[in-house]
């Protein structure tokens, strides 16, 4: 009996102590794959191999669409009606809210990565997006542009000065491997300095560069080929930027509200992502009332452009709709391309449609408030699920976590600020385009960061540490700090002009700096990592 029950208890006590140490090997040698904090998914690591994850990078594509509608059409424009709401400053209104409303998707990224993930998703989101915002913007807006643009270094310096603050901070914090409660308050009351440095910062820039052009957006805004055909003189021409009550007093017929509004907040009295958003509209706008007005000749669609601002009613109220019915399920749009846009992006715009009051419309402007918690509820909800496909896609294909987050999630959260930027920088208001993607950045880290680990550190569980798993990162960010620096030196010695020569130098650094990332993550230089735990 003994003998033959001996080799079976034996066996059976083999396999329990192999299974105590597999274990604790594999967190030791190993790190936790965050695709176990997400529900299961539908199919097994075999099925997305043999071809189920194009399913997944489908639905991670199409929650950057989700993001981008969301953002642009529903929580930007709740964002507007609250500053109006409460009376903001222009320049504290862009360092905010405005700023809010375009790095929405990387905060929630962020917030997911702490909270739920409990890795480094979310820093990887942020680390990757800056990057991709002062290197590949500015490289697409350079090559593609179509002229050379003139930068001024007032905003350049102020904006990169702040960042690179912001980015040795958090190399400091991070290099510990380990948030406390006291680090994220400091990055939070660093945003609360910044807000302070736009508020005064028509006064500091006067200080530094002595007395500036007021009714000019951006230093180049008059010298570009397109505004040259406009007399200058002209209060209402399109090539100046005056205050709203000026362009109605001095011509009340020639422009009403709206038009006026936007020509304000594209000046240097408002924050970085204010002035692209509104130029950008600004242009797309005028754009299509000149498509309406089918005039021929440039000089005669000018005047027919101002006609159209004329108080002309039965040429005005078309236009008007257009504009509005842009994001309708139920107006079908005009061109092939916008077709196709509207086709793929139909049930997004109905599921918004029927949840999210849309308050550009008068009859629910006084809902701004309601617009603004149901869109922060859906970019919440498509940014979790973006984080978690794009969790599933890492994987399976055996890509970290923070790689991912650096490549694939920075690029899909910014590309709508990448067109927003092309857009205006080929109208020949590059500066605004281009130094500003700068201090968009500041937002990101010293609020898409600090305020998650705030609430972890002094909200949710007070005196708790946030642990910074990659080691790698803090490579990354050090990167970080070392392209800002390298393109501004790359701008000054380009003599502040923004051509293709610019845009190359700077898609190279980006690819470097991919590069480098990939590989330091993947442990080519040194030990910094892990690999992650895989199962079948």
């Amino acid at each position: 009996m003994i003998v033959e029950g001996h080799p079976d208890h034996e066996i059976w006590g083999r396999r329990l102590m192999a299974s105590v140490p597999e274990n604790e090997t594999e967190e030791k040698n190993c790190s936790a794959p965050a695709i176990h904090e997400f529900p299961d998914d539908f199919f097994t690591n075999n099925e997305r191999k043999s071809g189920a994850i194009l399913l997944h990078i489908a639905a991670a594509l199409y929650m950057f669409l989700a993001l981008a509608i969301t953002c642009d059409e529903y929580f930007v424009t709740s964002l507007e009606k609250i500053c109006e709401k409460l009376d903001l400053s222009e320049d504290v209104a862009g360092a905010t809210f405005m700023a809010a409303g375009s790095s929405a998707p990387e905060l929630f990224a962020s917030v997911i990565g702490v909270f739920i993930t409990h890795g480094d998703v979310g820093v990887g989101t942020i680390v990757g997006s800056a990057v991709f915002n002062i290197l590949c913007i500015i490289g697409v807006c350079g090559i593609f542009a179509g002229q050379v643009v003139m930068l001024t270094w007032w905003a350049v310096f102020r904006d990169s000065f702040y960042y690179i603050l912001s980015v040795v901070a958090l190399i400091a914090f991070i290099y510990d491997e380990k948030i406390v409660w006291w680090e994220s308050l400091v990055l939070v009351l660093m945003y609360a300095g910044y807000i302070l440095v736009m508020k005064f910062n028509s006064s500091m820039q006067k200080f530094f560069m002595g007395k500036s052009n007021k009714n000019v957006a951006n230093g180049n805004a008059a010298a570009s080929s397109e505004m040259e055909d406009v007399k200058p003189s002209k209060a209402y021409s399109r090539g100046s930027v005056v205050m709203v009550d000026e362009i109605m007093n001095a011509s009340p017929s020639k422009f009403r509200f709206p038009e006026a509004g936007l020509r304000v907040m594209v000046t240097s009295h408002f924050g970085p992502k204010t002035r692209l958003r509104m130029a950008s509209r600004l242009i797309i706008t005028e754009r299509q009332k000149l498509v309406q007005a089918a005039n021929g000749v440039e000089t005669q669609v000018i005047d027919g452009k101002v006609e159209i601002e004329n108080g002309n009613v039965p040429e005005d109220k078309p236009s008007e709709v257009v504009e509005n019915d842009t994001i309708s399920p139920f107006h079908i749009p005009r061109g092939i391309g916008s077709k196709f846009k509207w086709l793929i992006s139909w049930p997004l715009l109905l599921l918004l449609f029927f949840t999210v009051p849309n308050c550009a419309k008068p009859r629910w402007e006084k809902y701004f408030m309601l617009s603004f918690i149901l869109s922060t509820v859906w970019i919440a909800v498509f940014s979790y699920f973006m984080v978690w496909m794009v969790t599933i896609i890492g994987y399976t294909l055996g890509i970290p976590d923070v790689i991912m987050g650096i490549t694939f999630l920075a690029a899909g959260t910014s590309v709508p600020d990448c067109i927003a930027s092309l857009i205006v920088a080929r109208q020949g208001l590059g500066d605004m385009a281009v130094s500003n993607t700068i201090g968009s950045n500041v937002f990101d880290i010293l609020v898409g960061l600090g305020v998650p680990w705030a609430m972890q550190t002094m909200c949710v569980n007070y005196g708790s540490v946030v642990m910074i798993n990659s080691q790698g990162l803090l490579y990354s960010v050090v990167l970080l700090l070392g392209s800002v620096a390298l393109t501004v030196l790359g701008i000054h010695f380009n003599k502040w002009r923004l051509d293709l020569k610019l845009g190359v130098y700077v898609l190279v650094l980006y690819a470097v700096f991919l590069c480098f990332s990939i590989m330091i993550e993947y442990n080519v230089f040194t030990f910094v990592n892990l690999p992650m735990c895989m199962e079948e």
